[in-house]
């Protein structure tokens, strides 16, 4: 296959030369670090015009900015207009964000370009399971479906594809048919990207506070200034808090950078327990870790970090 989705992507015998990759969202970003930090040439080409829209723009600046150091050739603003397959490699015409007309060869690609729910076939039809035009089905709050004792949880459902989502929900439905108060908060979902840095987030960015008038205070510390970043020799990116400017209340928490996956963990507790940023700033993190670049983010609210 020349062709491939990511389940196909993670299945390649071999480490292809030229590897194209559709889409540059989560998994076209992960499956493209990966195989480029492998030794493949990879080229993600994506039809938006901005770079990880989802992320906090300085998140999205400082990936770019690391990606494009390690080799990785990302294109935006791409509008593809024919996919051709042949014996020994794909070839892929599409016009540049300039208008140009561009053909790149590869030798496999990667379509990465969303999911669809897996409920074809269910016989959703034959049972009056209301879908709603995308696939998904329809749910109240709860993850009751329009029928009498029939739940849905998961990527079938609306909210973010993700697993440790999935996971909650199961757990919160569970709980509820047991006559309990099952709880999901979509706010405090934490995302991860899983490349090399690593990218993670909860809560707000930015350019969300701004969209709304937020009035807000942000908190930026990087991992250069980190014993244990520079131990590991790893100290691209950093931390950044967002709180709000009157109560403090932390309303976001960004990070690119090692282990960004695990650091997250704290943001989420931080904001299901309605912390503010000086809560954390006055938490003790041991030393040496890279929790305290979270700390010394808190303290940056402020203006008043230790070690910088």
């Amino acid at each position: 296959m020349r062709v491939l989705d990511n389940a196909g992507a993670l299945a390649l015998a071999e480490v292809p030369k030229r590897l194209g990759v559709v889409g540059a969202g989560v998994i076209g970003l992960e499956m493209g670090s990966v195989w480029r930090r492998v030794g493949a040439d990879v080229t993600l080409l994506e039809a938006l015009p901005a770079f990880l829209g989802a992320a906090d723009a300085a998140v999205a600046k400082e990936a770019q900015k690391a990606f494009a150091k390690q080799g990785l050739a990302i294109k935006l603003g791409v509008n593809i207009s024919a996919v051709r397959v042949g014996k020994d490699d794909v070839s892929v015409d599409y016009t540049d964000v300039g208008g140009a007309s561009q053909t790149a060869t590869f030798d496999r690609l990667i379509v990465s370009i969303g999911r669809l729910p897996s409920t074809a076939g269910l016989g959703s039809e034959q049972v009056g399971l209301k879908l709603d035009a995308r696939g998904f089905v329809e749910v109240d709050g709860d993850c009751r479906t329009n029928l009498p004792n029939v739940w849905a949880i998961g990527d079938v459902v609306r909210g973010p594809m993700l697993a440790h989502k999935a996971e909650d929900e199961g757990v919160a439905v569970a709980e509820r048919i047991a006559g309990q108060h099952g709880h999901v908060d979509f706010n405090t979902i934490p995302w991860v990207i899983y490349t090399s840095p690593e990218i993670a987030w909860v809560g707000e960015t930015e350019q969300q506070l701004k969209a709304r008038g937020v009035d807000y205070r942000a908190g930026t510390f990087p991992f250069a200034a980190n014993g244990r970043a520079r131990a590991l020799g790893d100290t691209t990116g950093f931390v950044k808090l967002l709180a709000d400017a009157k109560t403090d209340r932390i309303l976001g928490m960004h990070v690119i950078g090692p282990l960004a996956s695990e650091l997250i963990a704290e943001g989420v507790v931080a904001m299901e327990f309605g912390a503010s940023s000086e809560d954390i700033a006055r938490i003790c993190h041991a030393h040496p870790t890279l929790s305290e670049v979270t700390r010394e983010a808190a303290l940056a609210v402020d203006k008043r970090t230790i070690n910088l």
